[in-house]
């Protein structure tokens, strides 16, 4: 026998069931993302439109039904470049949660009066107004002090936010 004429081999019913599982747990994913992120992905026109139908459909039963269709509609095409855009799409997200997150540390310890996290951050944006930062964070401080509104706090955010989307660029 030649390696030709082999069968290969078929899949388990089990098999199947766990495929066509994964695919519509792919589906409902779709489902939670916005218009323009599902835009971005070039889907097929078929399963756009079934999953803009599902984002509309509030009751239990009717949205069971769509998803399935939409896994129908999965099992049809190839959803290996669908996964990998999705999965693209999720690590930016945390790129950008993470720099927020970063961004929030940084202004928390200069309204703390951090004069290490200053100098850091004038060594990385070299573009910093030192001026301001510091009057940000005297002001931040004193906001605090008296228990005002952070004010001077979201302005430094604010500040910081920009100056890392200019060096990102």
């Amino acid at each position: 026998m030649t390696d030709e004429n082999e069968i290969p081999p078929e899949k388990s019913k089990t098999q199947f069931k766990r495929e066509a599982s994964d695919l519509q747990k792919l589906g409902v994913q779709l489902t939670e993302l916005s218009e323009d992120t599902l835009n971005q992905l070039d889907l097929p026109e078929q399963l756009l439109d079934a999953v803009l139908e599902a984002k509309k459909i509030h009751q239990r039963g009717g949205r069971k039904r769509q998803l399935q269709y939409i896994g129908k509609i999965m099992r049809k095409i190839d959803a290996g470049p669908i996964e990998q855009s999705l999965l693209k799409i999720k690590q930016q997200h945390k790129q950008v949660v993470s720099r927020f997150h970063q961004i929030e540390s940084w202004r928390d310890e200069l309204v703390q009066g951090s004069t290490d996290t200053l100098s850091k951050l004038i060594e990385l944006f070299p573009e910093l107004d030192r001026q301001y930062v510091r009057q940000l964070m005297r002001n931040a401080q004193r906001e605090s002090s008296q228990q005002k509104t952070p004010k001077s706090a979201r302005l430094l955010f604010k500040y910081l936010q920009e100056l890392d989307n200019l060096n990102a660029d």
